[in-house]
Order: structure tokens, then sequence, then C-alpha cells
């Protein structure tokens, strides 16, 4: 593009911009609603799964040309500010709910302000859909004027070929947009209720993402119907919510509640299916663990896919991330070891890699300078960096929010944009009016375990240790620096890793920041936290992303698995499948567990145990769909402790920051019980290293002691649970060793 038509451009959007004609700011939420609603929120007495459900009060389903509720009917009170979305959802302007200026503004036909919406609600509604002959590609049908049938593709129903022609119903649900869909026949079209091509099997769509809340979310009709567009043309139906989309929120009470009430709105219609089946990645497959861990009636079976335990969990070494990259590129950048990212990964644990480019590299040199610190331009990248770069502005500063203007000026000064206060009726508020956090490192001994197998040595874990501080209170931080120059997409940091938001050495030693009690209580009993109580068919299913650097690491499938053994005593109805990136076994899975589901529906005893296919195991698959290895050894490694089995020598299984800080492969201990740095010297903590020598050193840096992981989360609280599968290792210990033969199979 031409320097003369860049500044055209630039200068036409400042025109717009200044008339008031950008789409997002014309659009923007100017004023925050009170919430003065008098809504019903759950009260959790120990764990949210012992707590029964209120019977609906809305009248399901919902008329077409009418709208869903938007109350909630038991995770509390309505949030604002909430920006609407209908428009990008392609559904037009939400409804006027207000005169008052609460919400968006919403305009007529002559683009004459009307009204104003701050609950974000459209009527039901249903429009067609097709995929184009000889394609995947969806398309729009319309019924008044039909596309030619040589357009319309083919499908196989009963042994008949049928057009592929798909009924969505879309409208509002708890003020998130819900969608539902299925395979329907051209003499139907029109009608609201026929259901001749549904084969009775339910698919619940939930997707990924990281958010902070306050927005209503979308998901595009194309987009949805292309993505489980398989199994629709088998005849299942799907359904959706942008409210299990974590890109818009990660509240799993209001995640329940709103596919609680969307599987309502289609039974309502369709009547019950013979199960629902979640799926989704990321986000979308850590709700999957919390919906079903926290109650019964939702879903029947789990897909999840890239999945994590919770999104709570990861924010432990999610913000050490920014820490350790402030001290590598800042406090100890004359060191020249972490010039090399191998040395980097012996403390962060997760995958570093020399010589990989990161986009973002020139932001490196550039914060250096401003930093005080020598500039260098890095030669690698480590996942910390590569994918989570920046998170943990956007997750834990209640001064950074959105980088679009979602929100006014004056709405953004008003609100503490975090994941927590996204949750604050869960996890509370403390005396500033910020949410409580679950976060803390007091205690934690960064590059413990590299000191002991002596990648660093002691001086530089104590300085380490010494000077790699915490956050700030959250009354104390401040926006970072940063501004987007035109023509670019990404913001230019000036305040990289967070640095004016790291605590900063007093005496000669930075602050650590405590983990907040309540709010480790609040997590655990409202089911934000994966505790392992999973008692429903998993089949949970990622590519190998570790020489990506991507997030999705491989370790988060096997925190999982051991916290499902420590509740249940066994992890025989979870299987783990990790293929090359080239290939997807979706559908393979989904066949597996179609057969998983429909056995425990014929079963007398309902046991997800005994109805499990025999030949359904844990599994490395190549760029081909070929079957490495399976059994239920394949993935063994250090995370549990055991020899390196078949599947973990061709996807090696990495760690993270607290894991070599010497924390659990579990990686779900918020508040650590500590112990004096003497006991922890005479217990032989520090394994062969000779440390008495440092032992003042150390006490000064960690006055209350440092932390004993043997004690387990001491912030978790008696959620009153018994095991209920407990038996099943014992009953079904025959099986176990059938299901995990090891051997090498073909398919």
């Amino acid at each position: 593009m031409s320097r003369k038509l860049l500044i055209l451009l630039f200068v036409l959007t400042s025109i717009l911009t200044a008339c008031g004609q950008d789409p997002l700011v014309k659009r923007q939420v100017i004023a925050i609603a009170p919430m003065d609603q008098e809504n019903l929120f759950l009260q959790v007495d120990k764990h949210i799964s012992l707590t029964p459900r209120p019977r609906e009060t809305f009248p399901f389903p919902i008329k077409l040309g009418e709208v869903g509720p938007a109350d909630s009917l038991y995770s509390g009170k309505r949030q604002y500010p909430f920006y609407c979305m209908t428009i990008d959802a392609g559904l037009g302007q939400p409804l006027v709910d207000n005169q008052e200026g609460y919400g968006v503004t919403v305009y007529d036909e002559n683009d004459e302000i009307i009204g104003y919406s701050k609950d974000c609600m459209v009527t039901s509604r249903i429009d067609y859909f097709y995929t184009l002959t000889g394609t995947d590609k969806i398309r729009a049908y319309d019924l008044d004027n039909p596309p030619a049938r040589a357009e319309i593709a083919t499908t196989e129903i009963d042994g008949k070929p049928v057009p592929e022609i798909f009924r969505l119903e879309r409208g509002s649900i708890n003020r998130y947009i819900y969608f539902l869909t299925m395979l329907v026949s051209e003499t139907s079209l029109g009608v609201r209720d026929t259901k001749q091509y549904w084969n009775n099997k339910l698919i619940y769509q939930f997707k990924g993402g990281a958010s902070i809340g306050f927005r209503q979310g979308r998901m595009g009709a194309e987009r949805l119907i292309n993505r489980r567009l398989t199994l629709l043309r088998q005849g299942y139906a799907v359904i959706a919510s942008s409210g299990n989309n974590t890109s818009y929120s990660y509240n799993m009470l209001l995640a329940e509640d709103t596919a609680r009430r969307v599987k309502a709105q289609f039974t309502s219609l369709y009547g019950d299916p013979l199960y629902t089946l979640g799926i989704g990645g990321s986000g979308g497959g850590l709700a999957q663990y919390l919906i079903a861990q926290n109650s019964t009636g939702v879903l029947d079976g789990l897909m999840p896919i890239y999945s994590f335990p919770d999104m709570v969990s990861q924010s432990i070494f999610l913000l050490d991330c920014d820490l350790l990259q402030h001290y590598f590129n800042v406090t100890d950048n004359a060191n020249s070891k972490w010039k090399d990212w191998e040395q980097r990964e012996n403390i962060e644990g997760m995958n570093g890699i020399n010589g990989f480019d990161h986009p973002y590299t020139f932001l490196v040199p550039l914060n250096q300078l401003f930093a005080g610190a020598w500039p260098s331009m890095p030669n690698g990248s480590s996942e910390c960096v590569y994918s989570w770069f920046i998170a943990a502005t956007f997750f834990y500063n209640p001064k950074q929010g959105f980088v679009k203007p979602y929100f006014s000026d004056k709405v953004k000064e008003q609100v503490n944009w975090t994941y927590w206060q996204d949750l604050a009726q869960i996890y509370g508020t403390d005396r500033h009016g910020f949410a409580r956090t679950t976060w803390g490192n007091e205690g934690v001994q960064y590059g413990l375990r590299a000191m002991q197998r002596g990648d660093i040595n002691i001086e530089e874990f104590i300085h380490l240790n010494q000077y790699i501080g915490s956050w700030v209170p959250q009354d104390k931080m401040r926006k970072e620096t940063a501004f987007t120059p035109f023509g670019m997409k990404f913001p230019i940091w000036l305040s990289l890793w967070s640095r004016n938001n790291i605590t900063e050495p007093k005496s000669h030693i930075a602050k650590r920041k405590p983990s907040d009690p309540q709010a480790i209580v609040n997590g655990y009993k409202y089911g934000q936290i994966f505790i392992g109580k999973a008692e429903l068919p998993i089949l949970e299913i990622r590519h190998y992303l570790e020489d990506d650097l991507n997030m999705h690491h491989t370790l988060a499938s096997f925190e999982t698995r051991l916290r499902i053994q420590e509740y249940q005593g066994h992890n025989e109805n979870q299987v783990v499948w990790i293929s090359h990136k080239d290939h997807i076994p979706i559908d393979k899975g989904i066949a597996f567990l179609d057969q998983w589901l429909l056995a425990i529906r014929a079963s007398e005893d309902k046991d997800p145990i005994t109805s499990k296919p025999a030949d359904l195991a844990d599994a490395c698959i190549d760029y081909q769909g070929k079957v490495q290895f399976e059994g239920e050894d394949v993935w063994d490694g250090e995370w549990n402790n055991k020899p390196l089995g078949k599947c973990s020598k061709i996807y090696p299984i990495y760690s993270n920051i607290r894991v070599q800080a010497g924390g659990p492969w579990a990686g779900s201990i918020f508040k650590c019980g500590r112990i004096p740095v003497g006991d922890a010297i005479e217990r032989g903590l520090y394994g062969n290293v000779s440390i008495q020598a440092y032992q003042g050193q150390l006490e000064n840096i960690f006055p209350d002691g440092v932390c004993d992981y043997s004690q387990g989360d001491i912030g978790k609280p008696d959620l009153g649970l018994t095991p209920t599968l407990q038996a099943h290792k014992n009953k079904h210990s025959n099986q176990s060793s059938l299901l995990g033969s090891g051997q090498k199979l073909e398919r």
C-alpha cells in the first residue's frame, strides 16, 4: 500500500471518528446501569455439587418473535456494564430497554437515536442455511429466493440422499445469544418443530478464549454450522450459547445456568435426547469439566479439546510469567545465561526454543531502554513469552481494560477490568471494592528444582528469589503504557512485563503477595476450580503443540488426570488422545463416545466403567491418523513419577514455573503451607546442595518460611464430598488390565 494512500486512509478515519462514525464508538457503552435486581444467587454451604438447583421459573419454549429471560435462574444479579454484540452476531440491533442512557445506543433506520440497551436482548428467530455443493461452505438459504437444487450438497440419512439444509434458531437467554440447529427437509422449511432427520443425539458446543467478562459475545451462524458439519450431516442436533464461550466470560456458575436453559429451550421443542455430549476446545474444554463436576442434568459425556483443568489454576503460573520476564530482561539482564532460552526453560518449566521467531521481539530492547537496562534483541522464545504475552496485563490489571473502545472513557474509569472482577459475586470484594483474588507467591522458591539439579548455582537461586518480587496491590496498580500507531492491529507496549505494577526491592528484597484465603474458599465452593470430580465418560483430545510454544501445553491433560485420580482413586473414565497437529481425530472420537454413551443408556447400573468400549484407551497418533502406541502406561513420565511411556518419548511433556519451584504436578495449590528455612534444610528440601552457609540470606527473603507442598493447599476448605467412584478401582481391577494392554494397534 502506498504512503499517500495510507495518509488518505488515516485522514478519513480521523474524520469519521471525529464525526462519531466509528462503528465501535458509535455503539459503545456510555453509562453503567445499576445492579439492583433481586435475582437469586445460589447459596453454597460445602461444594456446589451438593447444592440442589432451583426449579425453572421461565415458561420454555420461548415463542418466536419474543424474548427469553434476562435474569439468570440462580447465578446472581445481572452484571453491568454489558456490551451488546447482536450486530456482530448478524442479528441486528438489540431491543431498546431504557431511555436513561444505560448500555449501548440504539438507532432507527434514519440513524436517529431511539433509546438504549443495557441487556442486549433480541427476539427469537429462525434462519436457514445450506452447504454449497462440492464444498464445506455454508450459505444463507433465502426462503423467498431459494438456491437452485444443484447448488445444495446432499448427505445420506437412513440410506437415502437428503439436501443439506439446516434450521438455525437464535435468540437471547440470560442476555447471551443462544443457538439451536439441525438438519431439516425441504418440505419443512418455515416450520419450527419438525425433527424428522434428528437422530435423537444432542451436541452442546462450547468454545474457548481468554476473557475478563462484560461482553455479550457472538458466534457466527455459518461458522457454528461448519464447525460441527460432519455431525449435523449425520443427524445430530447442535446447541450453543455465547455465554458458553470463554472469550466472553469464565463465570462457570453463569455458564452452567445458561447451558441448562439453552438445553431446556431445545428439549421443550423437540423432547429429551438419548444423550447430550459436550464438545469444545481450550476454555470450552475446561467448561465441560467444571459443569460436569458441579451439576447434573446438563451433560452426559465430555470431549474436551486442548483443555485446561480450570482457568484459576492456570493463573498460578500465568501471573508468574511477567515476573520472570522482568527479572530475566531487566533485573538480571547482565547475566548472559538468560540469553539462552533453554536455560530459562530450567526455571519456567515450559518449553523454550533458541532461534524461535516471535513477531514482537522488537519490543524487548525498546522496553529494556525504558527500564534502564542494556538493550538486546532476543534470539528465541518460550511459551511464557510467545503464548502468554501481555496476558497478565489484561487478566489481572484492573486499570487496563479492553484495547477496542467497547466502553466510553467514563465507564472505563468506573470498572475494575479483571478476570476476578467478572466473578465478583462469587469471589467477593475487598475494602477497596476490588474482587478478591486467589493468586499469591509467598514462600515460593522459584528455580528450586533447577538449583537442585545444578542448572543454576546457589547464588543465582538466591538472587532470583530476592528480586523477583510480586504484583503490587490492586488499588496501587496503573495502566500499562502502550499506543497503537495507525495501520497496526496490535499496540506497541512501552511497559512490557507489567513493570509498572511489579514490587520494587526494599532493603534489597522485593515483597511477595499473599493469596486471599476467602477467594480460595469461594473458588472451591462455587466450582471454579476442578477438584477431579468427573464421573462421566471423557475423551480428551489435543494436538501436540509444544514445538509451537502454544499455550495449550500437554501437561494440562495430566494435571486434570492427577486430580481425577486423587478424587476418584482411578481415571478409568478419562481417556487422553494426543495427535500430531496435522491430524484431527475428532470424528473417530465421537464414534467411540457415541458407543460408550449408548452402552451406558442400555445398561442396568449406568456404570461408565463397565460400559466403556474395550478398545478405547490412551493413545498417541501420528500425522496420518495412525495410532502409534496405546494403553494405560503410554503417557507415564515425571508427572506421575514413573518411567517414560512410549507416547511420552514421542511427545515429551513439559512442566511449568510452579512445578520447577517444587510444587505438585497437579498444579492445584493456591496457598502453600510454610516451614522455616532451617526445617526445610533439615528435611532435605534443597537436595544435595550445601546451603547452610546461605540460611541467613534465605531467612531474610522468606521471613515467614518457604513452601512445604506436602501440606497440600491449606486454603482449600472442607467441601463435604465423598468420592463416589472409589469402589470401581477394586470392582473393575481385572478390566483395567485389559484396557491398558500397551500394545500397538492398527485401526
